[in-house]
């Protein structure tokens, strides 16, 4: 049997609003370019069509980044038009689906799947979070994730990686539950520091990797170019994996 490696990346672009509150789509662009990842799980993205122009963040990421495939998981709707996670892909994509995980009346959140080929025997499949800002809130999302509905479905046989922004900086039960399914990336054991969230002065680890043990971890890294510390208040992370095919 073979093996492949591939790179993901997480990036949670705030509506591409940036530490210096100008809007600006082509400075995400430019970020992602810089990540140089197969795949690419983005949260907060605006797809709004007939509005202002820099909220037309799907459509300038589609026009930009020709390479790339895109997934859009629309959670709710702001400004005239779309919010929720996009997934940009280099390899072909088999299937998009969005999972609602909105717990009660709290703000509507998402978990959008791509399932992404990578040989004619072989798929990987990519769960793109955002998770919600309360603590009883995640506790619910994190049961509906693992639940047979999402990440449990019987159709996944193949390998998960579950990306996001879970908004726990502490080990709480969405932390706790995600580890005892999932290997994590434990950023202490290869980044000097291990916090994401704000950019350019972190003191919070929102941002999360979890992966099915089948897939082996070659290499994790905190992006922290002059760009992408003004771009958003979140930094990317990026993770490369090597997968049997």
């Amino acid at each position: 049997m073979s093996s492949l490696r591939i790179r993901i990346a997480t990036y949670n672009i705030h509506k591409c609003r940036g530490l210096d509150r100008r809007t600006s789509p082509e400075r995400i662009i430019a970020v992602v370019r810089q990540l140089d990842s197969d795949v690419v799980a983005l949260q907060e993205v605006l797809a709004v069509e007939n509005g202002r122009p820099e909220y037309d963040q799907v459509g300038r990421i589609a026009d930009e980044l020709k390479e790339y495939r895109l997934c859009f998981g629309e959670n709710r709707k702001l400004h005239g038009g779309g919010y929720g996670n996009l997934t940009l892909s280099r390899l072909p994509v088999k299937l998009c689906q969005n999972y609602d995980v909105t717990w009660h009346n709290r703000e509507r959140r998402g978990c959008l799947r791509t399932d992404v080929p990578l040989s004619e025997a072989a798929v990987l499949h990519l769960f793109n979070v955002h998770l919600g800002t309360g603590f009883v809130e995640r506790r619910h999302q994190a049961r509906r994730l693992l639940s047979n509905e999402v990440l449990n479905r019987s159709e996944l046989i193949s390998p998960r990686i579950v990306v996001g922004d879970f908004n726990e900086w502490t080990r709480g039960l969405a932390s706790r539950l995600m580890g005892s399914a999932f290997a994590a990336v434990e950023p202490r054991a290869y980044l000097r520091y291990a916090r994401t969230y704000p950019g350019v002065l972190p003191f919070l680890h929102l941002d999360h990797f979890y992966f099915d043990r089948q897939l082996r971890l070659r290499s994790f890294r905190l992006h922290r170019s002059r760009k992408a510390l003004v771009a958003s208040d979140h930094l990317p992370l990026v993770a490369e994996f090597e997968v049997a095919v």
